[in-house]
Parts: C-alpha cells; structure tokens; sequence
C-alpha cells in the first residue's frame, strides 16, 4: 500500500514510518524538521520537507496519491497552546484541515489522524474513560483536536475519504524529545542521567495513562483496516507523575528527590482510557508494560547522551533548522 506519513520525522511519526516500510508499504514523509530528525526517517521513505499548514502539501499529496494518509504532524504542548491559542489552532486545526482537503483532492480513500485522549475528554466522570464519555476539553489544544475529529467526520460524510481519529494517551518511548514540554518521561529521564535538578508541576499526584510508542504504532497500522471512527489507544491505568519519577529514579541510580512548582494552566488532574473499543474492533492490546517501556526508554536517552551525565553529548544541541519547503522527494 502507498501510504503518507505526516510528522514522520518526529517520535510517534518516525518510528511508525519504520514500522511500515517493514511491513512492505511504500512510504512517503511529510515533515517540515521544526522538530523531528531527518536522521531518523527510514532510508526507503521519500522524505519531502513541507509545512502541512501550506500549499505546497496539496502538490505532494498528489503526487504521491497514496491510499492512505497517517496524520501526526502537530503542535503537541498544552502549555503552548494556553500561551498562544491562535497559533495552537493554525497548526493543529488549519494544517488537519489542509491535510483533509489535499487527501479528498486527491482521491485518497483513509486518512488517520492523531487525536488525544486525555485533553478531548477533560475530568472525565468515568476513568478509565470510554469513547462515549462527554467531551468537555480544558484547553486550546484539547479543543483543537476535538475540532479535527470533527472536521474528520465531516470530510467523510462529504467527500468519502474514510477518517479515523486514535485518541492518543501520553505516548512515551524512544526518540521522544526531552527539549519540549509535553514528554515528562523523556524530560526526566535526561536530567536525571545528566544529574540536573527536575522539577515537578504541582504535587506530583496527578495522573496519566502511559503507553508505549510500540504499541501506538501498531494502534495505527490496525487503523488502515478500522470502520471511520474515534478509538482510544491506552492502557487504561493510572500512574502518578510521582510514581513515573521515581522508577526512571531507580533505574537511572538517582535518589535525589524531584522539586515542585506550580500546576500548569490547563493540565488535568486525572486520566485513563478503556480501550475496549480498539480490541473489540481489531483485537489490539498494549504489550509493553510501564516498567519495561521505561527501561528501554532510559536506555535510549544514555545512548543519545553517551558515556555517563558528563559525557560528549552533555552540552545540549541547539534546535535543529528546518529546511526550504520543496518537492524533492529525496529518500533516507
């Protein structure tokens, strides 16, 4: 199958463009290198460095004409999104409509999009919480993608391009970024092989649902066979902010106790998703437990740092520059 994977320089999007090239699709990448690596799209992909937001998409999209576009490119901090909620809903909406209206454009029959389980919901009433729960987000950027699930169900009704929308948990996991503010596991993880002080938001209490970027990316290639939909893709348990510190503290050989700062504008205080829905439809189950997930995690972050806290790669690079919009369709 011809599929598009949009964002597929970052964490979920590389390792998902990886995935596929294994799986024997022909793979093409959309991603601008605001953030993610060109390094780690897979060498069989046709990388094309175009912002999803501009009108250079439509020109690849058409190109390519794949079967199927998974849609990851975002702005992934709720944070951000409280501090400029004009620019959240320009990349997260406006770009998933761009994404939307290049795929009917083109005749693409799927389009799958990265949606968030957590912040669409709110404080929910019923944890773990099903897709049928009311959705009530808390932030600008729980708005925007409760907005594109919208606009997904719309472009379906209209044009036929069948969507499904995966409301993500907190995914974590190798090559997520430990420079941004949405990775907590990648953020600890760093400072605490670096030895640096981590502060914690608030009391360290509240919770979220961890899963393994794996088991995402496995979520997502179930996605290309999933009746049009929303879907939930978690554990549905709870673990403590707290609780995530101090096992990467364990494995990491820190005792330091972690320090605490203010709550954060729009986080939730609780999370967990029923994936019932996700297993009924395809038999999809996360398979990689916390604490393995967070081993293997604290092993790529030593090895992106190299040999111990003060080692060469100690110094922090500065953010990667992203390239000229183009069409070059250059492989990696």
């Amino acid at each position: 199958m011809r599929v598009l994977v949009t964002g597929g320089a970052g964490f979920i999007g590389s390792t998902l463009a990886d995935r596929l090239v294994e799986l024997g699709h022909a793979v093409a990448v959309v991603d601008d290198l605001s953030a993610g690596r060109r390094a780690q799209v897979p060498a069989a992909a046709r990388l094309y460095t175009v912002d999803v937001a501009g009108e250079w998409l439509a020109r690849v999209v058409e190109r390519e004409r794949p079967a199927a576009v998974l849609h990851l490119a975002a702005q992934i901090e709720v944070r951000a999104s409280v501090a400029d909620p004009r620019r959240d809903a320009e990349i997260n909406v406006l770009g998933t409509v761009n994404v939307l209206t290049a795929a009917a454009a083109a005749g693409v029959s799927r389009v799958v999009l990265a949606s968030s389980g957590g912040t669409v919901y709110g404080e929910a009433d019923r944890l773990p919480t099903p897709e049928d729960e009311p959705t009530r987000p808390a932030s600008p950027y729980g708005a925007a993608k409760l907005a594109i699930e919208g606009y997904g169900s719309a472009f379906h009704q209209s044009f036929g391009v069948a969507t499904v929308s995966l409301r993500l948990a907190n995914v974590y996991g190798p090559r997520q970024s430990p420079r941004g503010e949405a990775g907590v596991v990648a953020i600890f993880a760093e400072r605490l092989l670096r030895g640096e002080p981590l502060t914690i938001n608030g009391d360290g209490l509240q919770t979220r649902d961890y899963v393994y970027v794996d088991d995402v990316v496995a979520a997502s290639v179930a996605a290309l066979e999933l009746p049009p939909g929303a879907y939930n893709v978690g554990t549905g348990r709870e673990t403590t902010v707290l609780a995530v510190h101090d096992q990467l503290a364990r494995l990491a050989g820190r005792a330091e106790p972690a320090r605490h700062g203010p709550d954060r504008p729009g986080d939730l205080r609780r999370s967990a998703l029923d994936c019932g829905r996700l297993e009924r439809a395809c038999g999809w189950r996360p398979q990689v437990a916390l604490a393995e997930g967070l081993r293997r995690t604290l092993a790529w972050v030593q090895s992106e740092l190299g040999p111990g806290p003060t080692g060469p790669a100690a110094t922090r690079p500065g953010p990667l520059r992203p390239e000229p919009d183009g069409l070059s369709g250059s492989g990696r």
